[in-house]
């Protein structure tokens, strides 16, 4: 994947707009955004930020993982891992103090792009099910995962509405 510098503005949930006295001007700060896959020598700090979701961590044979810089600090992850038969979607996590900002979108985007030439799976959490689905993920049957990924939650003994996911598909190809 070629790496996207995204220029953000920045306000309360955007762009931060503040007025210059002097002039009567409305400026703008805004921040460079890079959003790109990480390279094995960066799943370390990949790994530091999802200590605060479930102490998630990247492997380099089987992960690509896929990040969104803001000032040279990770903002928002996402993980596509390989299976035996399949691509399991996972490890989506934007740090509380850097939510609202549209930076998960730009990471799942970067991952749906670049991973298109695979079918890609995922248990999302069910409140987040119309966001993927901007994503050109579709709502599945559990039995319609692949058996590897179908066992990340066998806990839940086939209960995953009370496990509060919803198994999704995206069919291998890119947005049309």
């Amino acid at each position: 994947m070629i790496e996207q510098d995204v220029i953000a503005p920045i306000m309360k949930n955007r762009v931060n707009i503040s007025k210059d006295t002097q002039q009567g001007d409305v400026n703008r700060t805004v921040k460079k955004i890079i959003v790109r896959e990480l390279k094995r020598d960066e799943f370390p700090a990949a790994d530091k930020c999802w200590v605060d979701y479930h102490d998630t961590t990247g492997d380099p044979a089987t992960d690509r993982v896929f990040a969104v810089f803001s000032e040279g600090r990770i903002v928002s992850l996402a993980r596509c891992r390989r299976h035996p038969d399949g691509m399991d979607v996972d490890g989506i996590f934007t740090p509380v103090e850097d939510r609202l900002k549209g930076y998960s979108q730009l990471a799942v985007g970067a991952l749906v792009e670049a991973c298109h030439n695979d079918d890609l799976y995922m248990h999302a959490v069910r409140h987040l099910i119309d966001f993927y689905k901007k994503q050109g993920f579709i709502p599945i049957e559990e039995k319609e995962l692949p058996p590897t990924i179908r066992e990340r939650y066998v806990w839940a003994g086939g209960n995953l509405e009370g496990a509060d996911v919803q198994p999704m598909y995206r069919k291998a190809g890119l947005f049309s």
